[in-house]
């Protein structure tokens, strides 16, 4: 009898903290790449179209949050970061670099919940992938892998039933090293003397919809 009591309240306590969040948001992120910024700046922009320090990209993200216990989620962030420049070289040519940031990460929350409302504060980290073209006259790809870290902090609204509006800030650093194409290998900076790398730092800014059953 008594391991039937303990049995029902271990499953009616688990039923209490057993919620699933899903959300999905657009942002801006605010990254410093400065290996980046210094082959764009030495090599092509020449004072006409010069990086900034930070540069504005465009992310997209969706998430899947367990709770594990009632203050405490374990979720899993997929990240996708689209960042390019462009720049016309003499007489109809143009010079165009573009990547592709895949930052999937394991993020651990400390969550504050209320009535319509829901505030998320946490961090992880996870692997980094990153696709790269580089055009001039003909478009190369290279690629690199690496890892990445993350801060994040969330404010949830709620607007009916179980769906939220989101909003959210995040710090990361991202370290996926050198991009490679398997047959001509790194690309490398004349000016720095170094290949060039992607690691950055990062703030973002996201709006999204999160749903929680």
């Amino acid at each position: 009898m008594k391991k039937i009591i303990i049995i029902f309240l271990f499953t009616f306590v688990s039923s209490i903290y057993s919620q699933y969040d899903f959300t999905l948001g657009m942002g801006i992120d605010f990254n410093s790449t400065p290996s980046f910024r210094d082959y764009i700046n030495s090599n092509y922009a020449r004072g006409v179209d010069n990086l900034a320090t930070f540069k504005t990209s465009i992310s997209f993200s969706g998430e899947v949050g367990y709770d594990i216990k009632e203050n405490v989620q374990l979720a899993f962030e997929y990240n996708i970061l689209l960042d390019s420049y462009n720049q016309s070289i003499g007489p109809g040519g143009s010079y165009e670099l573009s990547y592709i940031s895949h930052r999937p990460s394991i993020i651990a929350y400390y969550v504050l919940k209320g009535e319509g409302y829901k505030f998320k504060f946490g961090g992880g980290a996870g692997l980094r992938y990153v696709s790269l073209d580089e055009k001039l006259f003909i478009t190369t790809n290279y690629s690199s892998n690496g890892y990445g870290i993350v801060l994040k902090a969330e404010g949830n609204t709620l607007l009916s039933g179980n769906l939220y509006a989101n909003i959210g800030v995040s710090l990361r650093y991202d370290s996926p090293g050198s991009p490679k194409n398997n047959s001509i290998g790194y690309i490398y900076d004349p000016v720095a003397k170094e290949n060039l790398n992607l690691n950055s730092v990062s703030v973002g800014i996201k709006l999204g919809i999160s749903y929680s059953i």
